[in-house]
């Protein structure tokens, strides 16, 4: 017997005791198997025994390291692309997969049922697989960069596990490296940020250097001038940013987006804000849908590269989130989440975990698409 009640590992040898002596006692088995292995009553139906124990994969999801296998199918998978060498801030987003991970353990503790958007994502009959981070160098950012877009293109191009044999099925599939027009051709963008991330590389100084003119803050810029986004249908929401001067928005606009300022929930409130979203993006253009963590305010999400006041609550961007469905969404990133400077009750990673959650429900109540899209989404 364990001397203490203390967290504990054990290591040990399978079969030790078995070869120790003929007088031990033996392995219990049978219908005491149930007091480890148990499922919840009710509707849900989820394993339920000790949310809080076991390798965490996203929401206790199946992990399959699908990167290993070219043959291995899904319609929505989970990928981690562990790397912040492009912030200008804080660093610390490697963490964020892992972090995010840890946040989604209670996820479906009580059967998973969102009772918003009616349904269960982990009921479904479509197949949801985590599948683990990319390998990302932490030396080389265009390395990095060639890593990531060769990770998620894996995933993209491959059948999905249901339907697969109809004409036209969606395959498998963060905004630049997945957008890829050979995939899907231009993207419509629904962009969740403190920031607009559509600046021209001098902003950062970053013109001098290839390298270093692509970063966290230009990447959408980049996306448009390659031909990526679907002109005139793509949109920022959460903006609170302070500027290099009024041209940002002008480039910003130039780029093709239209801006909805976080401030405009004090007027429009939510449901104006998901108004402008849908009159803006449509429900037929494939949608790619990127949320940085900092969307939230610091005050219900502390750990994020650049932080910024005056955000949304939690419960405002889920609300805005379920506000989406119907719309046409192909994939989905959350990005910036650097447990580091979290408190010690995982608000950021909680945070994160959960809308995660709202737009997995989203896209299995869309069930697979049966347009060139993708159902997939980034930790």
């Amino acid at each position: 017997m364990i001397s203490s009640l203390t967290s504990s590992i054990l290591l040990f040898a399978a079969g030790a005791l078995a070869h120790a002596g003929h007088d031990q006692t033996p392995m219990i088995a049978g219908p005491l198997q149930g007091l480890w292995y148990n499922s919840l009553p009710g509707d849900g139906g989820t394993q339920a025994d000790a949310v809080y124990s076991g390798i965490a994969t996203f929401a206790r999801l199946p992990y399959y390291p699908c990167l290993s296998s070219e043959t291995e199918r899904f319609d929505i998978a989970f990928l981690g692309a562990p790397f912040d060498t492009g912030t200008s801030y804080r660093p610390g987003a490697r963490f964020g997969p892992s972090g995010i991970r840890q946040g989604s353990r209670r996820l479906n503790l009580y059967g998973g049922y969102n009772v918003p958007l009616g349904a269960n994502p982990f009921t479904s009959e479509l197949r949801i697989l985590d599948c683990g981070d990319i390998p990302v160098t932490s030396y080389d950012n265009t390395w990095a960069i060639r890593q990531i877009e060769r990770g998620h293109n894996s995933l993209l191009m491959r059948k999905p596990f249901t339907n697969s044999d109809k004409p036209g099925q969606s395959k498998a599939g963060h905004t630049l490296p997945v957008s890829s027009p050979s995939a899907y051709g231009p993207v419509t963008v629904i962009h969740f940020d403190s920031h607009l991330d559509t600046w021209k590389p001098k902003v950062f100084g970053g013109e001098p250097s290839d390298v270093a003119a692509i970063n966290h803050g230009t990447y959408f810029y980049h996306a448009a001038m390659e031909g990526l986004l679907k002109n005139d249908t793509n949109i920022h929401a959460g903006i609170r940013t302070t500027l290099s001067g009024p041209s940002d928005y002008e480039n910003d606009g130039y780029c093709g987006f239209e801006i909805v300022e976080a401030r405009e929930i004090d007027t429009i409130g939510t449901e104006g804000i998901i108004k402008k979203i849908r009159e803006r993006v449509g429900t037929t253009n494939p949608v790619y849908l990127s949320m940085d963590i900092d969307t939230i305010d610091p005050a219900f999400a502390p750990a994020t590269g650049t932080p910024e006041t005056g955000g949304w609550s939690t419960r405002e961007f889920r609300t805005i989130i379920r506000g989406l469905e119907g719309i046409n969404i192909i994939g989905a990133d959350i990005v910036e989440v650097a447990p580091a400077y979290d408190t010690n009750a995982e608000l950021t990673t909680m945070a994160a975990a959960d809308v995660l959650y709202e737009v997995m429900t989203l896209m299995v109540k869309a069930g697979p698409l049966s347009v060139p899209g993708s159902t997939s989404e980034e930790l």
